[in-house]
């Protein structure tokens, strides 16, 4: 694996809700095999930013995006790009738990591959063990398939949702804030998760948890009103930022 790969390629990008703007012509690049983590204050433009990346945010009624995103070297934006299609190889997971209801464990898992159109039940089955595997979840419910999702904690819920994104082998996943509805053993799971994770996915992370964000990142962006004001290594951000409103966040004088 090519760890200098750029997976993600960002440029110009800028987000409205109308006519206004709420990302304001940010660039940014994340190689593969990196789990980044997105911090700054509250409407500071960190979800509507990742939402543009899996094309989420023109689904908003008077949303729009400028500038352009590549990933994996195809510009999400361009002619005849497919959002629906995007949306298998930029996965996301929210906030709270999501699985869908009325589903199993083993439909919420199996629906992506099957609306790819994989329809052979082996196959199926390996795709499912491989996903709930990688989602650190397999041995807590592989006796337990059959149940609905949503009879799992909340926990395992999330990290059922994870295993649902990662079950179409996308390039990157997305995810916002995934912790902040869990309690503090779920979250340390997940956490721990996200680590290993970067071997095969690339990973993009939304979080106020400044602790959270030293402790599993390997790159940090810090947004501002709409504005990326620092991107760098995250010992490099925490410990000795370039900028003085990111020294200022993480210290704790605003936000």
């Amino acid at each position: 694996m090519n760890s200098q790969y750029e997976v993600l390629k960002v440029e110009e990008l800028k987000a409205f809700f109308g006519k206004f703007c709420a990302i304001k012509g940010v660039d940014f690049s994340v190689h593969r095999g990196q789990v980044v983590a997105l911090i700054g204050p509250s409407g500071c433009g960190k979800s509507t930013f990742i939402r543009c990346l899996n094309r989420l945010h023109e689904e908003v009624p008077g949303a729009r995006v400028s500038g352009r995103v590549f990933v994996d070297g195809q510009d999400i934006y361009g002619p005849g790009a497919d959002p629906v299609r995007i949306r298998r190889y930029v996965g996301m997971v929210f906030q709270e738990p999501n699985p869908f209801p009325g589903l199993t464990i083993y439909e919420n898992v199996a629906v992506g591959p099957k609306l790819s159109g994989l329809s052979k039940r082996t196959i199926l089955d390996e795709k499912v063990e491989k996903a709930l595997r990688q989602a650190a979840l397999w041995e807590e419910v592989k006796e337990k398939l059959k149940q609905p999702g949503t009879s799992i904690s909340g926990g395992q819920q999330q990290r059922l949702c994870i295993a649902r994104a990662l079950a179409v082998e996308p390039s990157v996943i997305l995810m916002d804030e995934p912790t902040s509805a869990l309690d503090p053993i779920s979250t340390a799971k997940i956490e721990e998760l996200l680590v290993k994770l970067k071997k095969e996915v690339t990973v993009l992370v939304v979080t106020h948890n400044m602790q959270q964000a030293s402790r599993i990142s390997d790159k940090t962006a810090f947004f501002l009103l709409g504005e990326l004001i620092e991107y760098g290594e995250t010992g490099q951000v925490f410990t000795n930022p370039t900028q003085v409103k990111t020294e200022e966040y993480i210290t704790g004088r605003f936000g």
